[in-house]
This record gives structure tokens, C-alpha cells and sequence, in this order.
């Protein structure tokens, strides 16, 4: 059976961790940001976990991650 290839989109935007979950940064803090709220983009801040709906779709995109 040949070699799966990694989405290189999916190796960019997610990182496995070493328990297993999947995380992902948070959406809505590339452009147009003088409207948001300076609360809300330093909420936007950081790293969060990606949905246990999601997780199964992220980790078929990243077969040896």
C-alpha cells in the first residue's frame, strides 16, 4: 500500500498534541479589525482545541501526525 500524503493546508493550521487533541487557532483576527473590539481581539488570542466533530476530519487529513 503507498504512502498517505499529509494535506499541507491541514499541517499548517493544526497541531496534535501529545494526548491526542488537536488544536487550532481561533478564527476572525487577519483583517478588518479596527470594527472588533479590542476585548474581543484579545480574546481571539491564542490557541483553542477543535471540535470532537471535527476531530475525526482533521485527523484523516493528517495521517502520521
Amino acid at each position: 500500500m503507498p504512502k498517505l500524503k499529509t494535506k499541507s493546508g491541514a499541517a499548517k493550521r493544526f497541531k496534535v498534541r501529545s494526548g491526542g487533541s488537536v488544536k487550532r487557532s481561533q478564527a476572525y483576527l487577519r483583517h478588518i479589525l479596527t470594527k472588533k473590539a479590542t476585548k474581543r481581539k484579545r480574546q481571539l488570542r491564542g490557541t483553542t482545541e477543535v471540535h470532537a466533530a471535527d476531530k475525526k476530519s482533521v485527523r484523516a487529513m493528517m495521517p502520521y501526525a
